[in-house]
């Protein structure tokens, strides 16, 4: 059950995605004259006057088909209600809507998380050392941190209980490649001042520590308004560091391409999260929601950012480029996307079967 609840969670991401395109494009009168969630061979389908419907075999995908390029639609090509006759605003506005409708779904979803589940805080102050990773930097080990030491506060900055103050140490940490931290530290009923200076990594300073919430986490609901306003801040801390891990991609790929997961690993995910927490389901859907939206936006052939990116040359020629060269980059582009999506899936799905051989035969 918490595979499919992550793949639910999937194709309801991918709903909300088609469906802001589908609303931009009927609410201006655009014909739109297919629906699609999923790919492959159709499930069921239903033809409306001017749509139809449809649910497809593999629920990983979606898309909204217009009638501009069909052969076999009847609508003269010189309506002025076709995708392609609209003006360069309406189509930016079709064409942006589902990286919209992505973000603004992200952020109902931490703000339901927020007043209905609570947030999540650990029970005591603090930052736990869960555990030591000299093989990564021997900084924590040579300072003589251990595993279970408490960091109250780092630079005179004190940890509360809130499960983001794991994040502001890391920052902290992050940002200070070559530079003493002065971190206070509880061992038991011992308090200790220990100074470490964070190696600089390409990602940032680096002292080798993994960290974790001190004590057990309880989730506290809050009000309607403040959940708004927590909501709002949440939303803005996963945009930011989605950006990030995309700028490290490009800057970093050789250290970071291992950490790019597809299909199979963010559904192995989303079902280790709905095993454990159900809860945590909202901020998982919200924070593929923020990545979707995100990656769609990007100016990439095949994607949403590469059709806004053609507008935008439009734009400023006064013309469209020829349609042979935006269908080779489209095809190109597309071509590109199916190899890494295909190279995921047999990566992951390898990856699986190995895990699953490995622990059957602890049972043997």
């Amino acid at each position: 059950m918490s595979v499919l609840a992550a793949i639910a969670v999937l194709a309801v991401l991918i709903l909300v995605h088609e469906l802001g395109h589908f609303v931009a494009a009927r609410s201006q009168g655009i014909y739109a004259n297919r629906f699609s969630l999923g790919f492959g061979p159709v499930l069921w389908k239903y033809q409306g006057a001017e749509t139809e419907y449809a649910i497809r075999a593999f629920p990983l995908g979606g898309f909204v088909g217009f009638p501009d390029d069909d052969p076999d639609s009847e609508i003269p090509p010189n309506d002025p209600n076709l995708l392609r006759n609209r003006p360069i605003l309406d189509r930016a506005i079709v064409i942006s809507a589902g990286v919209i409708a992505n973000l603004i779904f992200a952020y109902m979803l931490l703000v339901a998380q927020v007043g209905l589940i609570g947030i999540g805080q650990a029970s005591q102050p603090g930052v736990l050392i869960q555990q030591l990773a000299p093989e990564v930097s021997a900084v924590a080990t040579d300072a003589g941190l251990k595993p279970g030491d408490v960091i109250l506060a780092a630079n005179q900055k004190q940890f509360g209980t809130s499960l983001q103050e794991i994040d502001a140490l890391r920052d902290i940490i992050k940002n200070s490649p070559g530079k003493s931290i002065q971190l206070q530290v509880a061992r038991g009923d011992e308090k200790l001042s220990v100074n470490v200076t964070p190696e600089a990594k390409p990602a940032g300073g680096s002292i080798g520590i993994g960290l974790a919430p001190n004590g057990k986490v309880e989730r506290r609901p809050v009000g309607i308004t403040q959940a708004f306003s927590v909501g709002a801040t949440e939303f803005q801390r996963i945009v930011v560091m989605t950006f990030k891990g995309f700028g490290q991609l490009i800057t970093n790929f050789g250290e970071t391409a291992s950490q790019v997961a597809g299909p199979i690993k963010i559904v192995e995910i989303g079902a280790n999260i709905a095993q454990n927490d159900t809860g945590s389901l909202f901020f998982f859907a919200a924070l593929i929601s923020i990545n979707l939206a995100v990656i769609n936006i990007l100016p990439l052939p095949a994607l949403d950012g590469g059709q806004l990116a053609f507008l935008l040359i439009e734009g400023l020629r006064g013309k469209p480029l020829p349609n042979r060269i935006q269908e080779s980059v489209m095809q190109t582009g597309l071509v590109l996307l199916l190899g890494l999506g295909i190279f995921l899936i047999v990566k992951e799905t390898t990856q699986l079967t190995t895990q699953l051989e490995w622990v059957q035969k602890l049972f043997q």
